[in-house]
């Protein structure tokens, strides 16, 4: 129970890493604030129990969570939602901005303004704005907190025809460095993740289209650990940063890939 007595927040929760990433919270003692476009995983995922929604796993496990409706990229959806764990669990420690998009492989020739937009709004404002309100509610409390910022691979090594995704994840890795060293003297520990190639219902779209599947097959056989990702992998490095483990690091960047950008 690592997390005992820890209220977290974690977007993009209803499917693929951050599903996990809230469980894995909760199974060491946080109260999860669930928040997510839609309360139910999407069909199109890999999760063994997808009939169960992730505020009912943890509360039929024994933990504590509520489910927010909202959109990251909408500022008032956001503060609700970290307002949502000051009123109903005390306050918020842990805020992991994990929601994110991609509107399909693209050269920048042939990816319109719309998806680039879109990409943005989601990849980058929503950390930006999830940012934003965590940091303002952790200063209200005076205790500390940590956040969680997920990126990609894709943010440190080019990957074929992804130009909006890459830059939006790009993005985060530089916001995340600069709210480091502006929060540091307040104990808010600000640090990034950047995933390999996961088995997830967004990775499942990318999969099922034959010219981004052929470059994602690619990739996978390129990775040097012989397996693939999961989502659970991903959780348990959040847990780690969002423990007392990691309290002395910040504006870090963990890379869970499996040894992918080390080639």
């Amino acid at each position: 129970m690592r997390l005992e007595g820890k209220v977290a927040a974690v977007t993009g929760s209803s499917s693929g890493l951050g599903r996990s990433i809230a469980r894995q919270l909760a199974e060491e003692g946080a109260a999860v604030v669930c928040f997510d476009l839609q309360k139910s995983a999407r069909r199109e995922g890999y999760e063994d129990d997808i009939e169960l929604d992730t505020d009912d796993c943890i509360r039929a496990a024994g933990g504590s969570s509520t489910f927010i409706e909202g959109d990251v990229s909408k500022a008032s959806d956001v503060q609700h939602a970290v307002h949502a764990a000051a009123n109903e669990f005390g306050g918020l420690d842990i805020m992991v901005n994990n929601a994110g998009t991609t509107t399909g492989p693209a050269t920048i020739v042939d990816e319109t303004e719309e998806e680039f937009d879109l990409t943005l709004a989601v990849n980058t404002k929503g950390v930006w704005l999830g940012c934003k309100y965590a940091i303002e509610q952790m200063l209200k409390q005076e205790r500390g907190g940590k956040i969680i910022n997920i990126a990609s691979a894709a943010a440190l090594v080019g990957v074929e025809k992804e130009p909006a995704y890459g830059a939006s994840k790009g993005a985060i890795l530089s916001l995340t460095r600069q709210l480091a060293a502006d929060y540091a003297p307040h104990r808010i520990n600000v640090n990034v993740i950047c995933p390999g190639y996961i088995k997830t219902a967004l990775s499942r779209l990318a999969l099922e289209s034959a010219d981004a599947g052929a470059i994602i097959a690619e990739a996978v056989s390129l990775t040097p650990l012989p397996r693939g990702g999961t989502p659970e992998d991903i959780a348990k490095a959040a847990l780690f940063l969002a423990s007392s483990d990691a309290d002395w690091i910040t504006g870090s960047t963990l890379v869970v890939d499996g040894g992918y950008t080390a080639l």
